[in-house]
């Protein structure tokens, strides 16, 4: 079977957004059977899925793989699925739709590739069970993004001294509160997570408008920021993951 493979992104209109989406492409052409891999965006910016799967539907292929690129379950990813089925009934190319990128230990791993780097980079050598962290997300409306977060939260504490997490916008705790909570535990380090896909302008801007202020107004010395999630090797293997899961229920 000739098989071809569809990211739906959110959206950005960061360049760096673009250029990660192709570096997961290429890997995820590299260790997989595709005839192609490609993606497209839900919103902000071309290519739209109508694009997407257009295009997609242009090569000879009989089925297409198609991976809600998100780190939260909720109202986007059933927008998304909606508008891909949308096309299914003009075409005999069989559609399969993954789970999203959630509640998944290979994304427990990351977050813990990212502190140690942190830490490393940092040259700090302080046992992990000495070491504090907050995880920043972007919030969501849907209860179960909550469950998504504090699933990575709740896979972490018995490495490290405290975990927590916070939102960039529309849920509680936001980052000025949760900065507070974390001095509050008197860390000896803090290591802040940017729990976010891509490189766009929430990582580049948006957390920053608020994290810089609120460690200014802290009395915390020793805090570092991670990388956000990015093109790790480990996230190409859950995208395969995902897919081979409803590949092989078909």
């Amino acid at each position: 079977m000739k098989r071809g493979l569809l990211l739906i992104d959110r959206g950005s209109r960061e360049r760096e957004a673009s250029e990660e989406l192709d570096v997961i492409c290429q890997g995820i052409k590299a260790k997989g059977e595709y005839v192609f891999t490609d993606y497209c965006f839900l919103e902000v910016e071309p290519p739209y899925i109508e694009d997407g799967i257009n295009k997609c539907l242009k090569e000879d292929i009989d089925s297409l793989t198609i991976v809600p690129y998100f780190l939260y379950p909720g109202k986007k990813i059933k927008n998304a699925v909606t508008d891909v089925m949308k096309f299914q009934k003009d075409t005999k190319v069989k559609f399969l739709v993954t789970k999203q990128m959630s509640m998944h230990k290979t994304l427990v791993d990351v977050v813990e590739n990212r502190i140690s780097t942190a830490l490393k980079e940092n040259q700090i050598t302080l046992t992990t069970n000495e070491v504090d962290v907050m995880i920043i997300g972007h919030g969501s409306k849907d209860p179960n993004a909550q469950m998504s977060l504090d699933y990575i939260v709740n896979e972490l504490k018995n490495s490290y001294r405290n975990v927590s997490r916070c939102w960039l916008e529309i849920e509680q705790p936001d980052i000025f509160e949760g900065i507070k909570k974390c001095e509050k535990d008197n860390p000896k380090v803090l290591i802040i997570v940017f729990y976010f896909l891509h490189e766009g302008a929430h990582v580049k801007t948006d957390i920053n408008n608020d994290l810089i202020p609120a460690l200014k107004n802290s009395n915390m010395k020793n805090t570092f920021i991670t990388k956000h999630i990015g093109t790790d090797e480990k996230i190409i293997d859950l995208i395969l993951e995902r897919a081979r899961e409803v590949e092989n229920a078909n």
